[in-house]
């Protein structure tokens, strides 16, 4: 991810608060909340959306939508890093991708219908190019997820 070329101000940061609180707010309610005409808080919603900065998105509840396993995945790699990445990157199941420093190179979440597809996804994982071995983590509860970080 590009590093951003200059820190966001104190209203673009109270503009992304607004929106982590409800992102279906409108251009007026936003503006009132934070001080600014509506016509201003739409061109900055732009910029940060257009920037990559931010990104508007439902939220989903995987087990509502029937898929019964989660699990996170820590990936020790050989060779290129990056080129291991971009391709767990690829797998559709896979929700989240980080390269870390630490007892593993890359942590990839993944988000299954059931055991069977899991253990699927994980022999994928294991036959691919540069993985060198993985561990997974299953989740059993969910205890906290949420997206207001960032702006403080």
């Amino acid at each position: 991810m590009p590093e951003p070329d200059a820190p966001l101000d104190d209203l673009s940061k109270s503009i992304i608060e607004q929106l982590q609180e409800d992102g279906r707010g409108s251009y007026a309610t936003i503006a009132k909340a934070v001080g600014l005409s509506e016509a201003a808080v739409r061109q900055r919603v732009q910029r940060l959306l257009s920037t990559g900065l931010m990104q508007i998105v439902a939220v989903t509840d995987p087990m509502q939508l029937g898929f019964r396993r989660q699990a996170m995945m820590g990936v020790s790699a050989e060779g290129d890093l990056a080129k291991v990445a971009a391709k767990l990157s690829s797998i559709p199941e896979a929700s989240y991708v980080v390269t870390t420093a630490g007892r593993f190179d890359i942590l990839i979440e993944v988000v299954c219908e059931n055991d069977q597809h899991l253990l699927d996804v994980i022999n994928t994982i294991r036959s691919m190019p540069g993985v060198a071995n993985t561990e997974s983590f299953l989740y059993l509860k969910l205890n906290k997820q949420h997206y207001n970080w960032g702006t403080r």
